[in-house]
């Protein structure tokens, strides 16, 4: 073959994923509003979860809004690299959770169920769980959510993971409300 006959192949160019996902981010010690703030503020669609706690003092108590999750702020953005470094240039974070130069997306369920939680009942910290009876619920304000069944004194409460970042969230729930799922 000739330079003269030579015809170039088209080539097929890889556009990376952009659908924008949600990832965990690793705020610096209490600035998990800071970092939501400034994710608002440049246009990314973030999400901190608060609880609400009652503080005592010798002369009074208030009721104060906390993170559910300390230390963590979740934000939706594409995973692009211009997409990156504009989320990780924002005040107060110190880092996307991810797995070396890779960051890891979180499920959209388990947003979303976190979501549902908080906004429909009284909530609670509860520690990350391995191990566990996962079970959907049945009927009520959080009817199709998955979690794990943990029963703590005489009550029953479902439990929702955030696997990446190792964190969770109870409220309790009527043991008839929910049905187990096959391993």
């Amino acid at each position: 073959m000739s330079i003269d006959e030579y015809q170039p192949q088209p080539r097929t160019v890889v556009i990376p994923d952009v659908m924008p996902q949600w990832y965990a981010i690793q705020t610096r010690s209490r600035f998990e509003k800071v970092v939501d703030a400034g994710l608002q503020a440049k246009g990314f669609e973030s999400y901190l979860p608060l609880s609400r706690e009652v503080h005592l003092w010798k002369d009074r108590k208030k009721t104060v809004e906390s993170p559910l999750f300390p230390g963590y702020v979740f934000a939706r953005f594409a995973g692009v690299a211009t997409e990156r470094i504009r989320v990780a240039q924002t005040h107060g974070i110190a880092r996307i959770l991810g797995d070396g130069d890779t960051i890891t997306p979180i499920d959209q369920k388990e947003i979303e169920a976190v979501q549902r939680l908080v906004a429909s009942l009284d909530h609670m910290p509860h520690p990350h769980l391995c191990e566990g009876v996962r079970v959907r619920v049945r009927r009520g304000p959080l009817c199709d959510l998955e979690g794990f069944l943990v029963r703590v004194k005489n009550s029953t409460r479902l439990v929702i993971s955030i696997n990446l970042i190792a964190q969770s969230v109870a409220t309790e729930i009527d043991i008839d409300d929910v049905t187990v799922l096959p391993a």
